[in-house]
């Protein structure tokens, strides 16, 4: 639920960010992708969600494909050791690589079994 808020709210600051480095205020947006001027602070403060529709109408105004809008804000939500482990990762052979991803896959395999485990035992032995 948390991470849902944060991706609103990342969603609202990227519309915020790209409608003050083109010097449109909020009226001017909101007028331009014909939403409310209300409606488009609450989406840019994160208290709304964009809809599909009215982001795309965003991306046309700032001549913005998905990707790029969205290329961004992933960058934001990765924290330099994520983006190290990524480098480090692809630094290496692709056998290695191969070998790490099998030892990923293996490990959520494992990690699954686990908590199958752990709920059988629960519903066998429901706490009283």
């Amino acid at each position: 639920m948390a991470r849902k808020i944060r991706q609103v709210q990342l969603v609202g600051s990227k519309i915020r960010q790209l409608r003050k480095d083109r010097k449109l205020t909020q009226n001017e947006l909101a007028n331009r992708i014909g939403v409310q001027q209300s409606d488009l602070s609450r989406m840019e403060k994160g208290e709304y969600r964009v809809s599909l529709d009215t982001l795309f109408k965003i991306l046309a105004e700032f001549d913005l494909g998905i990707g790029e809008f969205f290329d961004d804000m992933a960058r934001a939500s990765f924290s330099p050791a994520d983006v190290q482990l990524v480098r480090d990762f692809r630094s290496l052979p692709a056998d290695d690589q191969r070998e790490i991803e099998e030892f990923i896959g293996f490990k959520k395999t494992r990690q699954r079994s686990t908590a199958e485990i752990r709920g059988a035992k629960d519903q066998a032995n429901p706490a009283q």
